[in-house]
Formats: structure tokens, C-alpha cells, sequence
């Protein structure tokens, strides 16, 4: 069985095809195509509250080039969702309706809540016992989630993202709101860790000295984010090899990340390489599975 999910975020939009795999009771889900294009819809919703046609051309080729390769990968079924961008555009659903008349993929938008419960349901398996911090950052928004013995406790989302810094664009006292969820809900006398999702901290940690295969010190990713940041936006292309729209947000991406930490009082920080596109295919997974 092949499964494809596609998450279209206020910066980029990736597609993932994978294969289920079966090992005795565990049921795996191995890559077998994955495609991210920069469409950075944020950049237009953000300032100007909209997707511009140019942003929906673009789009609709990219769905175009998905829905071919899931015919040439004969993927059993698809899920498309997207995040802050579209649900925050005027013409969001409009702009839905033409993708799908024309592509055939009918794009989910879903709200903070629901995209945070789809990235929580695998980012559970890799916590254990005690107390975690969830920081899920993305181009338009934040997703915090508070655990204690992989039972969530609290989540609240946030218009606090990395496009959104960039265009200068997040909401009224967001970095107060943030600090006060935290307080509010962390237990200061338990020890805490965190737990990080997003393709900046996954570029972060890749950069950085680990403590173990999936954790880092908060110390360590405070330096990458400060080492990268001493350089152009054209020396971290050029020199650091970082790809033009990972280049000028994964700075205020470092900043979203690291001050949640700080606010929490936790010092390592896990990385476990999962997001909202593994969600979307364990989902899409146990609806198969339901109705077989």
C-alpha cells in the first residue's frame, strides 16, 4: 500500500508518498518520494490578506505535479491539508475550489488545534515519563503542547511564525501570550524538557553538536541560531549552503524555539524528525484501516 500526504504551510509545501510496511504488530511508513516547493503564501496572506494569482498559478502547477506523481507512484489514497495561510486568506476557499475542480485533490484547511492534534499523535511516541514542552513552529503559526507522561495536558496555537516575523507581520502582544501560556501551564517544580518539530529546528539540530541522536542542549541550538545570524542573507545561501526560503526565517524561527524553551526552564531539547505530512499519513492510515 503507498500513501500520500501533502501539508501546504505559509512557506513551503511538501509532498511525501510512503509505503506501509508491516513487522509483526508495527506498522511502518517508508519514503518513497518527497517533493517541497517554496511557495511562501504567507508572504501574500500576511501583508495583504490574500493569495495573489500569481501564488495560485504556482500553486496549481505544484498540485498539478503531485497529482502526477501519485498516479505514476499508483498511491492508494491522499491527504491534502493546509495550515495558517489559506485559512487566513479572503479568497482561501476560492481558491480550493478551483485546485480541486481542475487537479482533483481536495485540499483540507484545518485550524491550529486540528494540525496540532495531527503532529501530536506521532510526536507521543518518541516522548517517555516526565514533563515536555511540544513547540511545533511554523511559517504563520505556533503550536505549544503540554505534556506529563505522554498525556497532553494543554495546547493552545499561536499567530506567532517565521514568515509572519519576517514580514513583521505577528499578532498584537503574541510574544506576551506565549509567556504566559507557558507559565500558566508549566509545573515549575517538575523537571521539564522539550520536544521540537519544523523544518528549522530540524536544520538547526542537523547544524549543531548533539547530545544524543535526537537531542541537543538549548546552549547548542542558541549558538547555531546565533552563528547563522552573523551572516547575509546571501552568505548562508552562498557559504552555508541553506536554501533561499529556509535562509532569511530560520533566524526568527530560532527565536520562536529558544524563547519557549527559556520560558519553561527546559534545557535539552528533542528533535524527532516529524511533522504535520506524518500525521496526515498515520491518519490517513487507521481510515483505511478502519473501513477495510
Amino acid at each position: 500500500m503507498k500513501l500520500a500526504a501533502i501539508d501546504i504551510g505559509s512557506n513551503g509545501a511538501r509532498m511525501q508518498i510512503s509505503s506501509v510496511l508491516h513487522d509483526g504488530g508495527n506498522t511502518r511508513f517508508k519514503k518513497v518520494e518527497y517533493v517541497r516547493f517554496p511557495l511562501r503564501l504567507g508572504h501574500d496572506v500576511f501583508n495583504e490578506g490574500r493569495i495573489s494569482p500569481l501564488s495560485e498559478d504556482r500553486m496549481m502547477k505544484l498540485m498539478l505535479a503531485y497529482q502526477l506523481l501519485m498516479e505514476l507512484h499508483e498511491v492508494d489514497g491522499h491527504m491534502a491539508c493546509a495550515t495558517s495561510a489559506m485559512r487566513e486568506a479572503d479568497n482561501g476557499l476560492e481558491v480550493r475550489q478551483r485546485i480541486e475542480e481542475r487537479t482533483g485533490i481536495h485540499i483540507q484547511i484545518i485550524n491550529g488545534q486540528r494540525e496540532a492534534e495531527l503532529v501530536n499523535n506521532v510526536v507521543v511516541k518518541s516522548l517517555g515519563d516526565g514533563q515536555f514542552i511540544h513547540i511545533d513552529v511554523g511559517g504563520g503559526s505556533t503550536e505549544l503542547n503540554l505534556y506529563k507522561d505522554r498525556v497532553k495536558l494543554a495546547a493552545r496555537s499561536f499567530k506567532l511564525g517565521s514568515v509572519r516575523l519576517l514580514e513583521g507581520k505577528e499578532s498584537s502582544n503574541a510574544w506576551e501570550k506565549v509567556k504566559e501560556w507557558i507559565e500558566e501551564n508549566v509545573d515549575s517544580a517538575l523537571p521539564i524538557q522539550g520536544v521540537a518539530t519544523g523544518g528549522n529546528i530540524n536544520k538547526l539540530f542537523d547544524l549543531s553538536s548533539k547530545l544524543t541522536q535526537s537531542s541537543a542542549s538549548i546552549d547548542e541550538i542558541k549558538r547555531m541560531r546565533n552563528y547563522i545570524a552573523g551572516f547575509t542573507l546571501q552568505e548562508r545561501i552562498h557559504k552555508l549552503q541553506l536554501n533561499p526560503d529556509r535562509a532569511d526565517v530560520i533566524v526568527p524561527a530560532g527565536d520562536i524555539y529558544l524563547s519557549a524553551m527559556k520560558w519553561a526552564g527546559a534545557e535539552i531539547i528533542h528533535v524527532p524528525d516529524v511533522g504535520l505530512k506524518d500525521g496526515i499519513l498515520q491518519l490517513l492510515y487507521d481510515r483505511i484501516q478502519a473501513r477495510s
